[in-house]
């Protein structure tokens, strides 16, 4: 498995250290957040997330509408995907049941345990919901809502950064892999896991969700928006962590259209008050196929894709590995 490698004098360090000695001076190096632009990142896999994508996409899943065999399919595929990851499953089961409504759910959930004896408690979830909508009336013989980039784009970018922090192999904080079922019909799947979480006495402490990330956003400076940005210090943590560009900003319709509270970031917020927010690059002028059969993966940029993931991993592994993220006074837009 390779290690992080840093690019000044760590490298040294981590090559003559054992794996205790090793997490000992990387946190170390850790207490200095500005020292995350001299790490180097695994790049994603614009193949992989392409072929995640496509499957999660396909007719054969018939729009993964829950309760359905299509989202059994998709939710033993996920299962799958982390298992050749080599990703442990969350508390002994990739799958998280729960009543949808009276249809039988489940999330998919998978776990990299914290290596810091002071952090490791404290716990980072990583989410997108990985349900569509089903089977909608036909239009030209087509009536499969794949839901491609709603919401098979947000999955595949969750997978190719769970691949990241496997093959980095260091993270101080636990890290959670969370992929929700109904979404699409009230956000069940998150409020059970964050209802569940807090019952269990998880300490999260931070809940990054990716949605419709499969189109790029057109003359914006930044790669992707955040929802609730004026909520917590999230969009600085991430633009600071990126020397190379501008990693997120505010759109004003998220705003206008109440983002922040119309998806999975949002039980988490409710549940433990921490920041709670939304990467998305669906800016409501890139993309005209939401909730719509045309939503297939033909309208969907897996090399925008790769490039948001390369984008956002500075900031995810400052969240994972660096300072706790802080709420502000702003409304969370």
């Amino acid at each position: 498995m390779k290690k992080i490698i840093f690019l000044l004098s760590t490298a040294a360090i981590l090559a003559s250290c054992s794996s205790s000695k090793k997490i000992d001076s990387v946190s170390r190096a850790m207490e200095n957040v500005e020292k995350i632009n001299e790490l180097k990142f695994p790049k994603a896999n614009a193949i992989q997330i392409a072929q995640d994508v496509a499957f999660l996409a396909s007719d054969d899943l018939k729009g993964r509408d829950t309760g359905s065999e299509g989202i059994e399919k998709a939710a033993a595929y996920l299962s799958e995907r982390f298992q050749e990851l080599g990703i442990a499953s969350y508390k002994g089961s990739y799958l998280d049941n729960f009543d949808a409504k009276g249809k039988k759910a489940f999330n998919v959930l998978a776990m990299i345990p914290g290596s810091d004896k002071a952090l490791k408690d404290e716990v980072v979830v990583i989410g997108a919901h990985y349900d569509h909508i089903g089977m909608l009336q036909a239009v030209a013989g087509d009536s499969i809502a794949n839901g491609a980039n709603d919401n098979a784009t947000g999955t595949a970018s969750v997978l190719a950064l769970a691949t990241n922090f496997k093959e980095l192999d260091f993270n101080r904080r636990t890290v959670v892999f969370a992929l929700f079922s109904a979404e699409e019909k009230g956000l069940l799947g998150s409020k059970h896991l964050a209802n569940r979480m807090k019952e269990e006495g998880v300490n999260v402490v931070a809940m990054l969700n990716f949605e419709m990330t499969g189109t790029p956003m057109v003359n914006r400076p930044y790669i992707a928006y955040l929802t609730g940005h004026d909520g917590s210090n999230m969009a600085a943590v991430f633009n600071e962590a990126n020397i190379n560009r501008v990693v997120t900003g505010k759109l004003d319709q998220a705003a206008k259209f109440n983002l922040f509270k119309r998806s999975d970031n949002y039980p988490f917020f409710e549940a433990f008050n921490v920041p709670s927010q939304t990467f998305s690059t669906f800016d409501f002028t890139n993309f005209d196929h939401y909730h719509k059969v045309g939503d297939d993966t033909t309208k969907v940029n897996t090399d925008h894709m790769a490039q948001l993931v390369n984008a956002v991993m500075p900031g995810v592994f400052n969240v994972v590995n660096g300072k706790k993220l802080k709420l502000t006074q702003a409304t969370n837009e």
